[in-house]
C-alpha cells in the first residue's frame, strides 16, 4: 500500500502499485490532462512510471522548468519520427536537448533542402494531430543491438554497443516507430504543440572530425504558441542587433581568415575599446587596485607549476625555441600576478594587495566555435587578483561584488543574476581546502546580501566562484564577471607573506573579472543597445550638417569648438539634401544630429534632434555643449535625449 506524499505535504494511500498518471487522475481530471511527467523521490519519470513503495511525488506540467525539458526531448523524437516516415533510408543518430531547443543528427545520401525542412515540420504537425501514445520498454543490451541492426540503424547499434552489458536499454515508441532513449517523454505526441525547425548544419559523427559528416537539424520547442512567438521575435531582434552587422555599418572592426579569432580594430571601434579601458581604470583606482602588466610569453614550467598546463594545455598556444625551451603564450594572467607579488618580502600589513591588468591573452578555440567578438582566440581581460589574509575574504568579496554591480549599472545592465559554481571534477587541491573555500565564498555572498542559484561542478579548477550573468534588452543572458576564491594557486607558485607572529603564511587569492573579455563585452554592449551606445561611449557624439554650401564655414568652426572642448564631433558638408544626411547619420546611430541653415547661422545657433527622431529645438552651441557634458559626465545615468 504505497503512501504518496505530494508537494503540499498531503498524502494519498493506494492499495496497490500506482502510476504517476493514476495519482494525477486521483487529484483531478485537469491535472491529469496537464501532466507531462512526474518527479518521484527527486527523479524525473514518465507518467506511466509505476510507484510500488512509499514515495514523494510532484506532477510535472508545462508550467514547470522540467516540463520544458521533457517537451524538447520529446520534440526531438518527433523530428526523428517524421524524418523516418518521409525518408526511410535516413539513419537517426543522436538528438539531445540544447539551450532553447534541440537537434537531431541524421545520415542521409543527399543534403536536406529548405523544402525538405518544411515537409518534415508539416509531418511533425500531422503526428501531433494524430496524438500517438508514447510507450516505453526495456531490452537487454545485446538484444537492443540486434534489434537496431536488423532495422539498418547502424549508428544506434554502435551507441548501444558502447553501453555496459549489464545496463538495460530504454526504448520509446510512438505510432509504430521506436527510438533509443533514457526518457522521460510526454504521454502522447498531442502534447507537443509549439515548435519550429530552424536550420540544417553539418556535424561529425560523435563530434570527431575523423568520422563521417552527418546532417544536424536544429529546432526550438516551447510550452505554448505565445512562448514560441516570443522566442522567434527575440531571434528577429537579435539578428537586427548582431554586433558583426553593426560593426560593419559603423566601421568599428573586422576579422579575416589570415588571423582567425583575432580582431582588426578600426579607429572608431578602437576609440570605444579604449574608453572602456579608461572607465575601468578609473573605477579600479578608486577601489584601491594597482595596475600591473605581466609578460605575454613565459616559460611553460611556470604553467606546469600552476596546474594550467595539465588542466588547460590543449587550449594553450605553445612554442619551442631554438635552445629547446618550451614557452606558452598566456591564456590568463594569474601566474604573472603571483610573480609580481613574490618580489620582495610581503607583510600581513601590506594586505590586501590588489593587482589589476588589462592583459592580452590567447586561447585556442576550435574554428567552428569562433563567433565574431563573442568567441575569439585573442582577447583582453580586465583581470584582477587580490592577495589577502583568510579573515579578509568576506570584506573584500563584498566590496568586489558591489563594485561589479555598480559598474554594470553604468552600462545599462540592471538585471544581473548570480550563480555559485562549486568544485569541478577536474581540479587541484584537497577536498578540505575546497570545503573551506566554498564555505568562505558563500558566507561572503550572504554578507553582500545577494541571492544566487547553484551551478554545480562549474567552478574553476583551483577554486569556487560567483558568476555574474547580465540579462540584456531582449532577454538574453550573458555570463561576464566572476569572483573566485583560490586557496590553491598561491601555494603551488610559492607565494607567502609574513604574519603578525613572523611566521610565513600562504595568502588567499581572489580572482576577479568584470567585463571578462573586453572584446566580448564590447559585442554585448553593441547588441544590448542595438548600436545606440550611450553618449559617453559613442564613437561620434554629434554630426553637424549644412543645408547649403553657405553654411560651410560656420559648421566647420562649430565642429572645431566642440572638438576643443573634448567632444567627438564631425561635419557633413556634402552637396546632398539635409534629409538624406539625417537618415545616413541616424543609421550610424550618432546620438545628436545638428543642422545649420541660414537662419541658424544668423542667430549663432544650431537645430538639434536626437537619433531617436525627437526634435529638441534650436539652441546656442553653449547650451548644447552643456547638455552633452551632463550626459557624458553622468556615464549614461542621466539620459536627456529621451
Amino acid at each position: 500500500m504505497p503512501v504518496i506524499t505530494l508537494p503540499d505535504g498531503s498524502q494519498k494511500t493506494f492499495d496497490q502499485p500506482v502510476t504517476v498518471d493514476a495519482v494525477a487522475a486521483s487529484i483531478g481530471a485537469g491535472l491529469r490532462k496537464a501532466a507531462l511527467a512526474g518527479r518521484v523521490n527527486g527523479q524525473l519519470v514518465d507518467t506511466s512510471f509505476e510507484i510500488a513503495t512509499d514515495a514523494t511525488l510532484s506532477i510535472v506540467t508545462e508550467k514547470d522548468p522540467d516540463g520544458l525539458e521533457v517537451i524538447r526531448h520529446s520534440t526531438a523524437h518527433l523530428l526523428a519520427h517524421a524524418v523516418k516516415q518521409l525518408y526511410p533510408e535516413a539513419q537517426v543518430t543522436i538528438g539531445p536537448v540544447i539551450d532553447d531547443g534541440f537537434f537531431y543528427d541524421f545520415a542521409y545520401s543527399r543534403a536536406f533542402t529548405p523544402e525538405d525542412i518544411l515537409a518534415i515540420e508539416q509531418r511533425m504537425l500531422e503526428l501531433v494531430k494524430a496524438d500517438h501514445p508514447v510507450s516505453r520498454r526495456e531490452l537487454p543490451r545485446d538484444q537492443a543491438v540486434a534489434h537496431f541492426t536488423a532495422l539498418g540503424e547502424r549508428y544506434k547499434a554502435e551507441i548501444i554497443a558502447s553501453i555496459p552489458s549489464n545496463e538495460p536499454i530504454g526504448l520509446y515508441g510512438q505510432g509504430g516507430w521506436e527510438d533509443l532513449c533514457r526518457g522521460p517523454h510526454v504521454p502522447s505526441t498531442g502534447k507537443l504543440k509549439a515548435f519550429k525547425l530552424m536550420k540544417v548544419a553539418g556535424a561529425y559523427w560523435r563530434g570527431d572530425s575523423r568520422n563521417e559528416m552527418l546532417q544536424r537539424i536544429y529546432g526550438t520547442a516551447w510550452q505554448n504558441e505565445k512562448q514560441l512567438a516570443d522566442y522567434l521575435h527575440r531571434l528577429e531582434e537579435a539578428e537586427k542587433r548582431d554586433h558583426r552587422k553593426i560593426g560593419r555599418e559603423q566601421d568599428l572592426f573586422h576579422m579575416q581568415e589570415e588571423a582567425p579569432g583575432a580582431v582588426f580594430w578600426h579607429p572608431k571601434g578602437w576609440g570605444i575599446f579604449q574608453r572602456l579601458i579608461g572607465y575601468m581604470r578609473e573605477a579600479q583606482e578608486r577601489a584601491g587596485f594597482q595596475e600591473v602588466n605581466a609578460p605575454e610569453i613565459m616559460d611553460a614550467v611556470l604553467w606546469q607549476q600552476s596546474g594550467h598546463l595539465e588542466k588547460f594545455g590543449e587550449n594553450m598556444f605553445l612554442t619551442r625555441t631554438p635552445d629547446d625551451r618550451l614557452y606558452a603564450i598566456k591564456p590568463m594572467n594569474c601566474p604573472g600576478h603571483v610573480q609580481i607579488f613574490k618580489q620582495g618580502i610581503r607583510s600581513y600589513r601590506d594586505l590586501p594587495l590588489r593587482f589589476a591588468e588589462f592583459g592580452k591573452v590567447h586561447r585556442y578555440e576550435p574554428s567552428g566555435a569562433l563567433h565574431g567578438l563573442m568567441r575569439v582566440r585573442a582577447f583582453t581581460q580586465d583581470d584582477a587578483h587580490l592577495f589577502i589574509t583568510p579573515d579578509q575574504i568576506t570584506a573584500e568579496s563584498v566590496a568586489v561584488t558591489q563594485l561589479i554591480l555598480d559598474i554594470y549599472k553604468d552600462f545599462g545592465f540592471d538585471d544581473v543574476r548570480i550563480k555559485f559554481s562549486d568544485r569541478p571534477t577536474k581540479r587541484v587541491g584537497e577536498d578540505a581546502v575546497w570545503d573551506h573555500a566554498e564555505t568562505a565564498l558563500k558566507a561572503a555572498a550572504t554578507a553582500a546580501g545577494i541571492e544566487y542559484t547553484l551551478n554545480p561542478g562549474e567552478g574553476a579548477f583551483y577554486g569556487p566562484k560567483l558568476e555574474f550573468v547580465l540579462r540584456d534588452a531582449i532577454g538574453r543572458d550573458w555570463q561576464c564577471g566572476t569572483l573566485q576564491v583560490d586557496l590553491n594557486l598561491p601555494g603551488r607558485l610559492g607565494a607567502h607573506y609574513v604574519d603578525e607572529h613572523s611566521a610565513r603564511q600562504t595568502p588567499v587569492m581572489l580572482h576577479r573579472a568584470i567585463f571578462g573579455s573586453l572584446e566580448r563585452f564590447f559585442a554585448i554592449l553593441l547588441e544590448h543597445h542595438a548600436g545606440k551606445l550611450p553618449v559617453w561611449l559613442a564613437p561620434v557624439q554629434c554630426a553637424i550638417m549644412t543645408i547649403t554650401s553657405r553654411q560651410d564655414e560656420y559648421v566647420q568652426a562649430t565642429v572645431e569648438r566642440l572638438k576643443n572642448q573634448g567632444f567627438r564631433a564631425t561635419c557633413d558638408l556634402r552637396n546632398e539634401k539635409v534629409g538624406f544626411k539625417i537618415r545616413e547619420h541616424t543609421l550610424q546611430r550618432v546620438p545628436y544630429l545638428l543642422v545649420a541653415g541660414d537662419k541658424e547661422v544668423a542667430a549663432n545657433q544650431v537645430s538639434v534632434r536626437s537619433r531617436n527622431g525627437k526634435d529638441l529645438g534650436t539652441m546656442t552651441l553653449e547650451t548644447f555643449m552643456e547638455r552633452l557634458r551632463i550626459e557624458q559626465d553622468s556615464r549614461g545615468r542621466t539620459v536627456l535625449e529621451d
